[in-house]
């Protein structure tokens, strides 16, 4: 049995999978191989096998021919995922089953690519609708971290039953397995604060309040702070604007615009507070219950809305000027929400026991041997 996990976007996307194609691995005796798109995925890779005791990935570039090239060049990343999967369609469509963290591969028959069966594990878990998009429903088999997204996707006629299995959340294990290499980020041991905004323009909290938390930080003894964006809001700047937010790092504050601590989770798992606005990550740091805050930057009428549910397990902040005093509060109102924090990541990732990167192994290899 031929399988091959497909990394079609950035770097990033590895911490999701390759936790699994290790255990796939393991089990088979057979080498899996993963296809990457961003020439900084192997070092990743490389990370996670170490961190997970494993031997080297086999790792192999996708093709890209002139057009798709360009179109990268062009930024037309859509379009280019699907030229990219033409591009390869030869060689992946040898493989018995193609792995994917990224559900634009739910179009591979559209690009020719006929034999494999297609096994999804999305690469988030939070509430906006773009993670529940019809094409998911074209996936042969679908990997599901909890029962929240169990619940919306089968309302929403995405997975079948039989065809999908809950599994905890791969990413996790992979960040606590890094977490425990990393050395400590601050000298002077105080609460560390999170800051996680989102990438997207219409989501981000960046613009309205980074200035002021850097500001506001600056003038306090009571918290480090972290600022680590979504790797995808620095994409396409030049290293010049990525060094001058680092040089507005102190002994008590890191601005991390995207290094490997960035996309790992390790921030997450040694932090005590987390503030943000609409990223996914919020989930993954509350698989350990811990007080935050959020920054509704662009007046959103959240309350009622099921893209923002998880604005109810902290305190959400409108404006600038109440920043500070409502990281400040945090801890003291953590009980007001720590209930419905858990209840959240019960929802979110299960009550797996155990290791969910074997736990989706054997997920896939039963669906595959049953086919």
């Amino acid at each position: 049995m031929e399988i091959a996990f497909i990394y079609i976007a950035e770097a990033y996307q590895c911490y999701h999978g390759a936790g699994i194609a290790i255990e796939i691995e393991r089990r088979t005796g057979r080498p899996v191989t993963s296809f990457y798109a961003d020439p900084a995925t192997p070092r990743h890779l490389e990370r996670i096998h170490s961190a997970f005791g494993a031997p080297p990935a086999r790792a192999l570039r996708l093709r890209e021919s002139l057009v798709t090239r360009a179109l990268r060049g062009l930024k037309y990343l859509g379009v280019f995922k699907h030229r990219v999967q033409r591009d390869n369609r030869e060689v992946l469509d040898r493989f018995d089953a193609i792995v994917s963290v990224e559900n634009t591969v739910a179009m591979a028959r559209d690009e020719g690519i006929e034999r494999p069966k297609l096994i999804y594990t999305p690469h988030g878990f939070g509430d906006r609708a773009y993670a529940f998009v019809p094409r998911i429903a074209a996936f042969d088999f679908v990997l599901l971290a909890g029962a929240k997204t169990e619940r919306r996707m089968l309302a929403n006629g995405l997975i079948r039953p039989g065809d999908y299995a809950l599994t905890g959340s791969v990413k996790l294990e992979t960040g606590a397995l890094l977490a425990e290499r990393e050395a400590p980020l601050f000298a002077e041991k105080r609460p560390t604060v999170l800051y996680n905004p989102h990438f997207d323009p219409k989501l981000t909290s960046w613009g309205r309040f980074v200035g002021p938390m850097l500001d506001g930080f600056q003038r306090q003894d009571m918290f480090n702070l972290v600022v680590a964006p979504h790797v995808k809001l620095f994409r396409r700047s030049p290293k010049a604007a990525k060094e001058r937010w680092r040089r507005r790092s102190t002994p008590a504050i890191v601005v991390d615009p995207g290094s490997d601590r960035s996309i790992d989770t390790s921030y997450l798992w040694s932090s005590d507070v987390y503030v943000g606005d609409s990223s996914s990550q919020v989930y993954e740091f509350l698989a350990r219950p811990r007080p935050c805050v959020f920054l509704n930057a662009h007046r959103v009428d959240w309350r009622n809305d099921p893209n923002f549910v998880h604005w109810h397990l902290g305190d959400v902040v409108d404006d600038p000027a109440g920043l500070m005093s409502a990281i400040a509060a945090a801890p003291g109102r953590h009980a007001l929400y720590i209930e419905r924090q858990r209840q959240a990541a019960l929802e979110t990732f299960g009550s797996v026991e155990g290791s969910p990167s074997k736990i989706a192994a054997d997920a896939i290899l039963g669906f595959l041997n049953r086919n």
